[in-house]
């Protein structure tokens, strides 16, 4: 077996389809499959079962996805090391982003790093706080700006905080409550919630607080996309839970009324695992982040 082929099927692993892990290794389809084949015709076991509509890894699968895991992060560690020797003149950082980052302007920071680091590749994937602390877990990501309220577990992690902000709720400016001047959460028990995805850590502090108020939120409507849940709030779909920064005067008409009893917060927070090596590309990235002020532009 090779390097290739165990970048293969770690890539089919993370993705559970030949399509789209074909389109992360940037290969064509049959040319997966059949590295796949080959690697299965060499360890003389199948490792994928392909009679489910969503690729599944047999036990002998994942068992060497968690060993080919392993071999490719001595290899980048290695490379890293090498690299070191030169200094950060190229290399590759994949940065993992939540979809609100309130009043942190991630652009700014990468135009800055691209600006230091012209020839490194900058990749950014955006997803919900859970899937990115399991992707920095796994090495999908170098590093990540999620937030950890609600109880997110921080285990075999570093985390530089990086910004709290309060949540303020919004509602369409003709709702009943839109005039008071704050609001218990239990003052919201009989509305309808919008949401953001599951893993999301608004969410997950939003029905944490929902329940200690004694009441489980009907949710009835789920997105990943601030200005979205924005325009439902404003139409008077429901309400959402939201950080200030996100309930300014551009967008959607709305009532943004502060919470007290509990009063909530969201956290930005950068995070990476810890017994990882990171990058000299990796590396310098985050020591520009931690020079940010709170609107993400580097010192």
């Amino acid at each position: 077996m090779d390097l290739r082929q165990l970048r293969y099927l770690v890539a089919l692993a993370d993705e559970r389809h030949f399509t789209r892990a074909a389109a992360q290794l940037h290969v064509a389809q049959p040319a997966l499959s059949q590295q796949i084949r080959r690697l299965e015709d060499e360890v003389g076991l199948p490792l994928v079962d392909r009679t489910t509509r969503r690729v599944a890894l047999t036990e002998a699968g994942e068992l060497l996805v968690e060993r080919a895991r392993r071999a490719l992060g001595e290899v980048e560690a290695a490379r890293a090391e090498l690299a070191d020797l030169a200094g950060v003149r190229a290399g590759r950082v994949v940065v993992g982003a939540m979809q609100s980052l309130g009043p942190l302007d991630l652009s700014e920071l990468l135009a800055a790093f691209h600006a230091d680091h012209p020839a490194v590749d900058l990749v950014v994937q955006e997803e919900v706080s859970d899937v990115l602390l399991d992707m920095v877990r796994r090495d999908a990501v170098e590093l990540a700006f999620v937030s950890l309220v609600g109880g997110a577990p921080q285990d075999g992690l570093e985390v530089q905080p990086l910004l709290t902000e309060s949540l303020v709720v919004l509602l369409a400016p003709g709702h009943p409550l839109a005039r008071r001047a704050r609001l218990r959460m239990a003052d919201l028990a009989q509305e309808r919630f919008i949401t953001f995805r599951e893993g999301a850590g608004l969410r997950r502090v939003t029905i944490a607080a929902a329940q200690e108020a004694g009441f489980e939120p009907q949710i009835a409507f789920e997105t990943n996309e601030v200005l979205r849940a924005r325009a439902l709030a404003s139409r008077g779909l429901g309400v959402t839970v939201v950080p200030e920064s996100d309930a300014g005067p551009h967008g959607p008409p709305v009532a943004a009324i502060p919470l007290h009893r509990p009063a909530l917060a969201r956290d930005v927070t950068l995070v990476w695992r810890r017994d990882r090596r990171l990058s000299p590309a990796g590396r310098a990235f985050l020591a520009l982040a931690r020079t940010a002020d709170r609107t993400g532009a580097p010192a």
